[in-house]
């Protein structure tokens, strides 16, 4: 179990935050090739930022998005960030989302997990695909 705690300059942490977001009016808007780049967006973004992605699913109205952070982050700031990064570049690339007022809507779900329910969350996040197809 030690070996997931990590070390910050002065912290030792393990803070897991498992997100969910959606578009603006829960269109389904996230499929195909805007789903495939959406992920590949997140993935560009929190490697930038070293946030270690745990899981992730993207479904046709909302996001599920496992990841790890450092303390000196907040999760608002997380979202902050990967909602401003992803609406910009794929609505620069996919015209047809600009007919929405926003890409993102200015809420979302966090919850913090721990060690034991962290494999739980990553299931659950995992199992998403296959309940909704």
């Amino acid at each position: 179990m030690a070996d997931q705690y990590k070390h910050f300059n002065t912290s030792v942490y393990l803070l897991n935050y498992h997100f969910v977001f959606i578009p603006k009016r829960r269109r389904k808007v996230l499929v195909g090739p805007v789903e495939t780049r959406l992920k590949e967006l997140l993935t560009e973004k929190c490697a930038e930022c070293k946030w270690d992605i745990l899981a992730l699913e993207v479904m046709p109205d909302h996001v599920h998005l496992f990841l790890s952070a450092k303390p000196d982050v907040a999760p608002n700031q997380i979202m902050h960030a990967l909602k401003g990064y992803t609406s910009r570049v794929l609505r620069r690339e996919y015209p047809h989302l600009n007919t929405l007022p926003a890409l993102w809507t200015r809420s979302f779900f966090v919850s913090t997990a721990g060690v034991i329910s962290s494999k739980m969350v990553e299931k659950y996040i995992a199992s998403q695909k296959t309940r909704d197809a």
